[in-house]
């Protein structure tokens, strides 16, 4: 059996070196245009900050490697031009020779990735303007940053007298992850940095309150926002400098610029094998992995998959889902009874120390498709036993289907980055399941105080929504519109940092003794710093005849939910 495997990386590297193991007298040849074979893409804008200083390091596997570990073919610089799918052959061209060959195949897998958006602006090409895709990418912008232009390399570089280096500016186009890693690690190496972003919030897959506190972190680290406004060109001055114009008629000086405007499959070759593409511009392709041919696969970027929360078609360019669909295609060629129950997009994006990670579903895909059986609780735990030195809090979103309990996903965010990922993988592997809200209830996650808490965040999130759907924890939320009587059971030292106007202030230890001062004829809306107060004050009012809600993670949930809300930039310290 001859398998020719279109492109390396996660998902054709993965299917090469998985198909070897399983099938030793399988012919595999692996192309890829580009280098490198297998190469840390994830890893680049670590290394034009510096933090991965050799370019040798983000390079996974060799030529060499598969040649003389698994005995597999392998031709980088070498990319398929057409396949004949009626004759199974494909057309072979060497990018440095130009010579075309032409190559029989058993068993063809497609794994070409997608390409970087980039549109037909006006100046797009000009010099000092980048993608961050490939190693050669991150070689030239590293190139340019310290030589471009007469600012970059600065007149602190001559010997002799040294000269203060002129501020140096960065334009990011795209508040995607790639955007804004890059625009991190720009800054780690002295750039003023400016993103620029069509939408009006940065990562788009996650709810707005969210992304509006990641854009709160990213302003405190010295990063501008232009959001809610498209690039319309670019230009060249008179001193070697480069103009982002965007759609608002704004100016936005630049000594380098990044376009990280996010990807698109790259189905070229697909079309050419008359493979079917689906509603999202992706390589459709069945649960192994296979398209409409039967005799081709494709896996990674360049394909749609089904989303297991949702069973709607997506594209998620992600290197886990591309790894393992790749080993699913060779389990498949090999005989194997192997299948990909879809994607939930875990993910998670380091900044600045902190990070922000989520898994499943979000609540604006929910309202897209119409769903409305569904719930969420906001919480602000700590990451681990607040007495334990360096506890810092956790802003943690849940999504659960209220008529099942069943967990449909997560969002979480905090200044402790593993924090956020422990939780949001373990409910991803929740998840993928079936958990319900009482399994994370009884979850039994490891605890000693340096790591976390007796009750875990995860624990929280279970038994508030299980409190929620008894009746016991009646919540509300702060766009919800309402002429409830607002509550504030805070100690008034904390209303002097942010307070909610028209609300009435009595502290939860003097709520019983002042009980009569609350009406009895309408709903009593109660709020505190996280929500925990709220809650105790909730119950108390419940058990006595009030008709009482706990506004769901109280003043720090306003600050992310409310726009332009006061105290944004403090939510998580």
């Amino acid at each position: 059996m001859k398998v020719i495997i279109v492109g390396g990386v996660a998902g054709g590297a993965s299917c090469a070196a998985r198909l070897r193991r399983l099938d030793e007298n399988a012919e595999i040849l692996m192309v890829e245009r580009g280098p490198y074979v297998s190469y840390a893409n994830c890893g680049l804008p670590y290394h034009i900050g510096g933090v991965i200083e050799r370019e040798s390091s983000l390079l996974v596997a060799s030529e060499r490697t598969f040649r003389e570990q698994f005995a597999i073919d392998t031709r980088t610089n070498c990319e398929v031009v057409s396949i004949d799918a009626p004759s199974k052959t494909v057309e072979l061209r060497d990018t440095v020779t130009g010579k075309v060959t032409t190559e029989p195949y058993d068993k063809l897998v497609l794994s070409p990735g997608a390409k970087s958006v980039r549109p037909p602006l006006a100046g797009i090409d000009l010099p000092g303007i980048f993608e961050v895709r490939t190693v050669p990418d991150a070689r030239a912008i590293l190139e340019w940053v310290r030589k471009g232009t007469a600012y970059l390399a600065g007149m602190n570089s001559y010997s002799g007298i040294q000269m203060m280096r002129p501020p140096v500016r960065a334009v990011v186009v795209g508040g995607g992850f790639i955007g804004l890693e890059t625009a991190e690690n720009l800054r780690h190496i002295g750039f003023e940095v400016t993103i620029v972003e069509m939408l009006d919030q940065v990562l788009a897959p996650l709810d707005p309150e969210f992304a509006r506190l990641v854009g709160g972190h990213l302003e405190m680290n010295g990063v501008r926002l232009a959001l809610a406004d498209g690039v319309k060109a670019f230009r060249r001055t008179e001193k070697g400098a480069l103009e982002v114009e965007t759609q608002s008629g704004k100016i936005h000086p630049a000594d380098v610029v990044i376009l990280a405007l996010g990807v698109k499959p790259d189905t070229s070759l697909a079309a050419t094998a008359g493979l079917t593409i689906g509603e999202r511009g992706g390589i459709r392709v069945d649960d192994q992995m296979r398209t409409s041919d039967p005799d081709i696969f494709a896996v990674g970027d360049a394909i749609e998959v089904k989303d297991f929360v949702t069973d709607e078609w997506s594209l998620i360019a992600l290197a886990g889902p591309a790894n393992r669909q790749g080993r699913i295609a060779a389990d498949v060629i090999a005989g194997r009874d192997a299948r990909f129950r879809g994607t939930q997009g875990s993910s998670i994006c380091g900044l600045f120390g902190a990070a922000v990670a989520w898994t499943g579903t979000s609540e604006k895909t929910l309202k897209r498709l119409g769903i409305t059986d569904y719930e969420k609780v906001y919480l602000y735990p700590n990451s681990h036993a607040g007495y334990y030195p360096g506890a810092k809090m956790i802003g943690f979103k849940m999504l659960y289907r209220k008529s099942d309990g069943k967990v449909l996903g997560g969002q979480a965010l905090s200044h402790d980055g593993p924090s956020a990922d422990k939780r949001i993988s373990a409910l991803a592997v929740a998840i993928q399941m079936g958990a319900t809200i009482d399994d994370l209830a009884e979850s039994e996650i490891c605890y000693a105080p340096q790591f976390g808490s007796a009750k875990d965040p995860l624990n929280f999130g279970g038994m508030v929504a299980r409190d929620i759907e008894d009746g016991y924890m009646p919540i509300a939320f702060w766009d919800d519109p309402s002429d409830a009587f607002l509550l504030d059971v805070r100690e008034p030292i904390e209303l002097e940092i942010e307070s909610v106007p028209g609300a009435v202030n009595i502290p939860l230890g003097e709520l019983r003794g002042r009980i009569d001062e609350l009406p009895q004829d309408c709903e009593i809306r109660v709020v505190c710093r996280s929500g925990q107060r709220a809650y105790y004050a909730t119950r108390m009012l419940l058990q006595k005849g009030f008709n009482a809600r706990t506004l769901s993670g109280g003043m720090l949930s306003r600050a992310i939910v409310i726009a332009n809300a006061e105290n944004l930039k403090n939510a998580l310290v």
